[in-house]
């Protein structure tokens, strides 16, 4: 059997999948640790078991009282669970078809197998993204194709039960339907592209903003009101079932999802700063009704603002901060909750720096490029994609995982400053709007993660002290 070429896009599928398939099979007994992941279990045992779109029934609140003492606020508790329309519903349905598929005993093992396969399609889809960007420069295609086959973090991400293990992949194909369907003009492709991003917008409803805009970018950007249409039609035709569906269930206008209250009180939170923190996390937890939920979290919210308004430019500097931080999350709770063991300064500082340094790598490159690109309406959809995705985190709430989406972005501007290193010098040097641009960009960026590392100095030192591994951060 002949292999396939491992700078080919099947060679880079299998080069990602291999390399995810080691931290599944190692943690082939590894239990469920973070609330995302137990609620989008909670959801997919329930649909797979009959029960409807369920959570918190009696054995999982029994459960979750034996670790946090918490008494919940459920008028007309049925045993079976609440109907939520809290988590947007693709991927709990994902799951619950590998829990039908192979049962409920083998479901968290399954589900990661499944899990690093869509993980592992993200290598090829940004070759191919880096090729519709770049189609005169291979070089591009192969440093994004590889970056995503190894980086870091995403290598261990089929291990959580988390959406993004299906969001990610939607959206990048999203981004390649949309650049086929804007070069073949076909019907078909239209509708494709708005199907994707409407099962997108079904597994995080945040890259709605972005679906719509590209409507607006087909009809006045391309000046194709008849692919607009097929595209919007599409799009609606994923998501307007399930806003019905919660619209009923709560009595007043849903969308996809009924989170947007609980992240407003977050992220305006007076002790907080903009992204999610345990503590505060608890305060609304209680309260099982979605609707109630919604409107009190948003309330809180408005009146904090209210109460110092002045507070909020620097907290959407915050978010921004959090949104582009560095990856430090999963590392620092892991081994700080000596799941690990203590692990010698020299290798912990080595593994430290290869979760961490990655994305200002990308980061950076992509920043050095981004001003010298020809701007053509091909780039000016990923620049609308990184602007209607930072924004509502800078408006909402914001963590480092969420940059994470708009990584193969970032990975094919990044190949492209690493292959016309060369070029961009030369450019530089003729045009100094764009210099400036490309230093602003870097310089913030690396302030950003200047005054992190300064702001968590003495959390870092703990890190690396010597007890370390009992340190107990929470995540």
């Amino acid at each position: 059997m002949r292999l396939p070429k491992l700078f080919s896009p099947a060679g880079l599928f299998l080069l990602a999948f291999v390399l995810r398939l080691i931290p599944v099979i190692a943690a082939f007994n590894l239990p469920i640790g973070l609330d995302d992941m137990f609620q989008y279990d909670m959801l997919g045992r329930s649909l797979a078991t009959g029960e409807g779109y369920r959570w918190y029934a009696q054995p999982d609140l029994d459960l979750i009282r034996s670790y946090i003492d918490i008494d919940f606020i459920a008028p007309n508790y049925d045993p079976r669970g609440i109907e939520t329309s809290f988590r947007a519903p693709a991927y709990p349905f994902l799951l619950a078809g590998v829990y039908t598929l192979s049962g409920l005993g083998s479901r968290l093992f399954a589900a990661r197998l499944v899990n690093a396969a869509l993980g592992a399609l993200l290598a090829p889809m940004a070759y191919a993204l880096a090729r519709r960007l770049f189609p005169d420069d291979a070089r591009v295609a192969r440093f994004a194709g590889i970056a995503l086959a190894v980086y870091p973090l995403l290598l261990i991400y089929p291990l959580a039960l988390a959406t993004e293990n299906l969001f990610f992949p939607l959206v990048l194909g999203g981004l390649l339907a949309l650049l086929r369907a804007a070069e073949t003009q076909r019907g078909r492709d239209w509708l494709l592209a708005g199907a994707i991003l409407g099962l997108a917008t079904l597994t995080r409803s945040v890259i709605f903003a972005f679906a719509g805009l590209a409507g607006l970018w087909i009809w006045f950007g391309l000046r194709n009101f008849r692919g607009a249409l097929l595209y919007g039609l599409a799009v609606l035709t994923l998501v307007l079932p399930w806003t019905i569906r919660n619209t009923l269930l709560e009595g007043q206008f849903t969308f996809v999802e009924n989170s947007m209250g609980y992240n407003l009180h977050m992220g305006y939170h007076p002790q907080g700063s903009g992204t999610f923190q345990y503590g505060i996390s608890l305060e609304l937890l209680p309260y099982l009704d979605d609707g109630e939920r919604n409107t009190l979290g948003t309330q809180l919210a408005l009146d904090y603002i209210k109460q110092d308004p002045g507070r909020v430019p620097s907290l959407i500097a915050s978010k921004l901060g959090y949104f582009f931080g560095l990856e430090r999350r999963a590392i620092s709770y892991f081994y700080t909750n000596n799941f690990f063991g203590p692990i010698p300064t020299v290798p912990l500082v080595v593994l430290f720096l290869l979760f961490t340094l990655p994305f200002p790598i990308i980061a950076t490159l992509a920043a050095v490029s981004i001003p010298f690109v020809r701007f053509t309406r091909k780039h000016a959809l990923m620049l609308l994609l990184l602007l209607a995705y930072i924004l509502p985190h800078a408006l909402l709430m914001a963590e480092d995982r969420f940059h994470l989406a708009i990584l193969p972005v970032l990975a094919v501007y990044a190949g492209h400053a690493w292959s016309q290193r060369a070029q961009i010098r030369t450019a530089a040097r003729a045009s100094t709007p764009r210099l400036l641009a490309a230093g602003l960009l870097v310089a913030l960026l690396w302030l950003n993660w200047g005054l992190e590392l300064h702001r968590d100095s003495a959390k870092l030192a703990q890190l690396f002290g010597p007890d370390g591994n009992h340190a107990g951060f929470s995540y």
